[in-house]
């Protein structure tokens, strides 16, 4: 049986590692890409079932990202999770259309919370 593959993108490595511990509890297949371009690299190779996006990124915007990735169909269609410390200031109903289909607190978000958010856009 073929694991989940979630991609997480955050250039904050504690963090990172933090997302992919608790994923791979849950018995995700996980991979990390520190940025954008990373991120792109890994997807050209194999597209992930899911990711987990961080919006402020070392050298670009997750904005950038995202764009990219709607230009394609098979990469459009890959369901995004936002862990942002800005949430509060995202226009949630304009996100959706970037494949953006749950977006999660940093400052406020539990592990569970990030499982159970991955799950839901499976």
């Amino acid at each position: 049986m073929k694991k989940t593959t979630v991609l997480v993108i955050e250039d904050d490595k504690w963090l990172a590692e933090q997302y992919v511990r608790v994923l791979s509890r849950a018995g995700f297949e996980t991979k990390v890409a520190y940025h954008a371009i990373s991120a792109i690299q890994f997807i050209d190779k194999k597209l992930p079932d899911a990711i987990i996006l961080d919006i402020l990124l070392t050298g670009s915007t997750a904005f950038t990202l995202l764009h990219e990735l709607q230009s394609y169909a098979d990469t459009g269609a890959i369901p995004i999770v936002l862990c942002t410390s800005l949430a509060g200031d995202l226009p949630s109903n304009t996100l959706g259309y970037y494949g953006v289909k749950k977006i999660l607190d940093k400052t406020t978000m539990r592990p569970d919370d990030l499982i159970s958010s991955v799950r839901s856009v499976l």
